[in-house]
């Protein structure tokens, strides 16, 4: 496959021609906030808005996921414009997640934290009124456990349950209401057969956590 050559932050990077800036950006070390992507999924969910960057030519910023890479490309992960807008949408995301870390099997290892570092933001929105979801645990499938509430609606798992396990993870209702569930819409535990370790390993919050990893 040929490759192109892009510059993104003063740094000259090489990325295969028709790859999206976001990946072409973290296979070179170059952070990008983001959670819904996954390096093998076709085309960008783009539903987390975390990766806006602006790009030489381009009058706002954009999602890094969206964009695929083009020779010359000229790319600021650090302009004012981007960081607000990514700095937005993690707070309000951050709005309506409860931060429980030193109680979490995620801590230290958890994509929130490691954007709130990138933001210079705190993990709990100082301006906004936080509205949390309060719903139960669900501890009832013998292999892992879900925490609805950590959940960021990311649809990682769902992705690759699809590709994986037969789909057995969905998303059910609308706006606040809406959950990540099975295809049952019922507790995990009604979930048989095995359900792939990459469905659990892929959450980026620790809301889906193996239970061997609780042990």
């Amino acid at each position: 496959m040929r490759t192109i050559s892009l510059t993104i932050n003063d740094q000259r990077i090489t990325a295969p021609d028709g790859d999206s800036l976001l990946w072409a950006a973290l296979d070179n070390g170059i952070y990008i906030p983001n959670l819904c992507s996954l390096r093998d999924k076709p085309g960008p969910a783009a539903s987390c808005r975390l990766c806006f960057v602006e790009v030489e030519g381009l009058s706002q910023p954009v999602p890094a996921c969206t964009q695929q890479v083009r020779e010359g490309m000229v790319v600021n992960t650090k302009g004012l414009a981007a960081l607000r807008l990514a700095g937005t949408a993690f707070e309000l995301l951050m709005a309506s997640e409860p931060v429980t870390c030193g109680a979490c099997l995620a801590n230290r290892n958890c994509e929130l934290q490691k954007i709130a570092r990138h933001l210079h933001l705190s993990l709990k929105p100082r301006h906004l009124k936080r509205l949390l979801h309060d719903l139960p645990v669900d501890d009832t499938n013998p292999q892992f456990s879900y925490d609805p509430n950590k959940c960021v609606l990311c649809g990682r798992c769902v992705w690759v349950s699809r590709q994986k396990a037969g789909g057995v993870f969905g998303f059910a209702n609308r706006g606040f209401e809406r959950v990540m569930t099975n295809f049952y819409n019922g507790p995990m535990g009604e979930i048989s057969g095995q359900v792939c370790c990459e469905c659990v390993a892929v959450c980026p919050t620790g809301a889906l956590v193996l239970k061997d990893e609780k042990l």
